[in-house]
């Protein structure tokens, strides 16, 4: 089932990517009648549709999807759960604007047509399936419980970058105006940054170490603005980036550690020995133990424990 997810995903992203080519795009022409009191005029228009076998492929996804999300939904024992679950919104969003396209288009209304123009326009939510595999990859969960436990180094990353973005930009504003000629009273005629907003695109740019070169001081002044500012980015982003890595790696190591475990299967509990029994003061350490779970792996270690501690075992004095 998972492969066969993974594969209409796929196929459904494929699609909506092909339906933006030129050669999946075919020129119509389009009469319309408009009535105007006693007047009729014949409207000859120009319409931009996709191939049809584009739209048959689309169908056939999302026939499949909409028979996996009904099978989930009706298998769920939490509807009230599995309707507060991100993912499934997104699964419904994205069933949802095929199925009222479909039915919309043997319509000519006005009002049909302008609901049409706004699904087409809603088709990017289609390319949010891509994140229903992380339900089957383990790699795409570690990546986002990440991101949801460095929500705080995220917010610490963009106040970092929001406040270098205003101060660089408005010092570029005005060490390019050091060098300005005397007829030019604005001194913007020789440089880029024309006001402070326009520097706050510049002052992005350069503090991810991007540099497009739309934008670059001009004066030395600015020039040396530049260097600050592209010096203070690599090291407003470094900071929290060993924090997120960490975090990474925990995850990550939890999982794998998780999915190495051995599955779990229902073992005979025994009775407590009598206090006459001669194994009733045995050491554990003298008990054969299973070396795969105690030794490779503590996390298994420390399972059986809370195991044995929820089936009420007794202790044995020599643990």
């Amino acid at each position: 089932v998972a492969f066969a997810s993974l594969f209409f995903i796929l196929v459904s992203i494929t699609t909506f990517c092909l339906e933006t080519h030129e050669a999946f795009n075919i020129d119509v022409n389009v009469t319309e009648t408009l009535v105007v009191g006693n007047t009729t005029t014949i409207l000859l228009t120009h319409k931009v549709e996709t191939e049809p076998i584009l739209t048959y492929i689309e169908g056939v996804c999302v026939l499949w999807f909409t028979l996996e999300f009904l099978v989930r939904i009706i298998c769920c024992p939490d509807k009230l759960l599995f309707v507060k679950n991100l993912l499934n919104i997104i699964d419904f969003v994205a069933i949802l604007p095929f199925y009222l396209e479909v039915g919309l288009s043997g319509l000519s209304s006005k009002a049909a047509r302008d609901v049409l123009g706004f699904l087409r326009v809603v088709r990017f939510v289609r390319i949010l399936r891509i994140f229903k595999l992380t339900r089957h990859f383990v790699g795409l969960r570690v990546l986002g419980h990440t991101l949801r436990a460095s929500t705080n180094e995220f917010l610490l990353l963009i106040i970092f970058l929001a406040l270098g973005v205003l101060i660089f930009a408005t010092m570029i504003y005005y060490a390019e105006r050091i060098g300005a000629k005397t007829s030019d009273p604005r001194g913007s005629d020789h440089t880029h940054f024309k006001n402070i907003p326009i520097g706050f695109w510049w002052a992005v740019v350069t503090m991810t170490t991007l540099g497009y070169g739309d934008m670059y001081p001009k004066t030395w002044s600015g020039m040396v603005v530049g260097a600050l500012c592209a010096l203070a980015g690599v090291l407003t982003i470094a900071m929290p980036v060993p924090v997120i890595v960490n975090n990474f790696g925990m995850y990550y190591s939890l999982a794998m550690a998780k999915q190495k475990l051995p599955k779990k299967k229902k073992k005979h509990i025994p009775r407590p020995a009598p206090l006459d029994s001669p194994t009733y003061c045995k050491s554990e350490e003298n008990s054969p133990r299973n070396s795969t779970q105690s030794d490779t792996c503590p996390l298994a270690v420390e399972e059986g424990a809370a195991e044995r501690k929820r089936s009420g075992e007794t202790p044995k004095v020599g643990q």
